[in-house]
């Protein structure tokens, strides 16, 4: 079993290599793992589930679903300014969430950790409030061809808004940033570059360091879209130097509906909030508002107090196991699927990039990703089939649609086997 080495990134010109290094398999318990998630037991469709739609959404380890529950059954209040006792647990429990999250992601302070619904919404958080006070007409944004619809509509929204120019690298055909290409768009001087940590769609794994100081070279700020990263690679924002992270709780077996953004604590202080309301201030006057402090200038209103508790649960789940455990595993799982998946005549996988995460996506010759979905459905095998939030790339390989299996950290090496079984099985229904 190989572990990929999240923090191994070394500089070559714009290059990163990441090597290797082997993980003991005894330090990697599956079973006791798989025992964790409760979903993982039921049938679907009178098979045996087989859960391949994590980059999609990830299931939650019972620890989780616990945390969830004693919060609502014995914390539940609103948070902050409340005197009673209650008040002052959940106050305790959503603020020692921020300091889970600071430690996870290695942020500099708590200030720097702004509760957000997931990565959507902190990327439309810095879109309106940092670029609306610093992109104007004539300015440009740069991101990349392998964005998140979530990386590229509020980009377009902000530039349509200020007269701004969107700027886009383009990828080879493996799904690789064509360095040389970001390079010269770094030239025209972007106010702020925005990429993934890694793609949704293709599996993969930019070289964010590197990236992150070539834009910082050329005067611009950084954007990281961290959904797809944090649940399979050491993040570490300080070490990245980046000026914004985002991620969702979702994606890191913690709850929908939650997340966050680290932003450098200057930028933040800066900005002006997001929106109005509860919380973000510290008085008002018909005259006057003052706004509190950071991060609550950029949390207005009743937040979403059990989805952060139960946040910090899936974070403090991950790191017990290790997510350097959990990356070998997926590396292995990515690996052999791989293998076995380019057995099969007529499929081809889209997106072969050196370094990715455990998502391969792919297409059957003469069956549309839907029927190949529908029909893995019926052996009770969950994949994602569609566009993935991602009509660029998929207009860039001149394909409508892919099917995705993408792996976690409770799939087996016998999973893989029973989706290649499956895709055998819908090409006989196509023959």
């Amino acid at each position: 079993m190989n572990q990929r080495a999240a923090s191994s990134e070394q500089r070559a010109g714009a290059v990163i290599v990441a090597e290797p290094c082997p993980l003991p398999a005894a330090r990697y318990d599956l079973v006791r793992i798989r025992r964790d998630f409760p979903i993982l037991k039921r049938s679907v469709r009178g098979h045996k589930l087989v859960y391949l739609d994590n980059a999609a959404t990830t299931q939650k380890p019972q620890a989780v679903i616990d945390r969830i529950v004693r919060f609502y059954t014995e914390e539940n209040s609103n948070v902050h300014r409340g005197v009673h006792y209650l008040s002052e647990v959940a106050t305790a429990a959503y603020e020692g969430a921020r300091t889970t999250v600071k430690r996870f992601i290695n942020a500099r302070s708590e200030k720097e950790i702004v509760f957000t619904r997931g990565t959507t919404e902190a990327i439309n958080l810095v879109t309106s409030s940092w670029g609306g006070r610093n992109v104007g007409a004539g300015d440009s944004v740069l991101i990349t061809a392998i964005e998140h619809h979530s990386n590229i509509v509020p980009w377009q929204l902000l530039c349509e808004a200020k007269g701004a120019k969107l700027l886009v690298a383009p990828v080879s055909d493996e799904g690789e940033l064509i360095q040389e290409e970001y390079l010269a768009l770094l030239e025209r001087h972007p106010k702020i570059v925005a990429f993934g940590h890694a793609s949704n769609a293709l599996g993969t794994i930019n070289p964010v360091k590197a990236m992150t100081k070539a834009a910082h070279d050329a005067g611009a700020l950084v954007l990281i879209d961290g959904a797809q990263g944090v649940p399979h690679s050491i993040v570490d924002v300080q070490e990245i130097d980046c000026d914004f992270y985002a991620f969702s709780g979702h994606k890191v077996y913690g709850p929908t509906g939650v997340g966050a953004l680290y932003g450098k604590e200057a930028l933040l202080e800066a900005m002006p909030p997001y929106q109005g309301g509860g919380d973000m201030i510290l008085s008002v006057s018909f005259e006057k508002t003052t706004y509190n402090a950071l991060p609550y200038k950029f949390e207005a209103g009743t937040p979403n107090i059990e989805g952060v508790v139960g946040l910090a649960a899936a974070l403090d789940y991950v790191t017990a196991i290790g997510i350097d455990n959990i990356a070998a595993h997926e590396q292995e799982l990515l690996a052999y699927a791989t293998r076995r998946l380019q057995e099969i005549d007529g499929l081809r996988i889209i997106g072969t990039a050196s370094h990715k995460a455990s998502v391969i996506s792919f297409v059957l010759e003469g069956v549309h990703p839907h029927d190949i979905g529908t029909i893995l459905d019926q052996d009770g095998i969950a994949i994602r089939t569609g566009h993935h939030c991602a009509q660029p790339i998929m207009l860039r390989f001149n394909i409508p649609a892919t099917g995705r299996a993408s792996f976690g950290m409770y799939n087996t090496l016998e999973e893989a086997d029973f989706l290649v079984e499956g895709l055998r099985r819908v090409i006989e229904v196509f023959r």
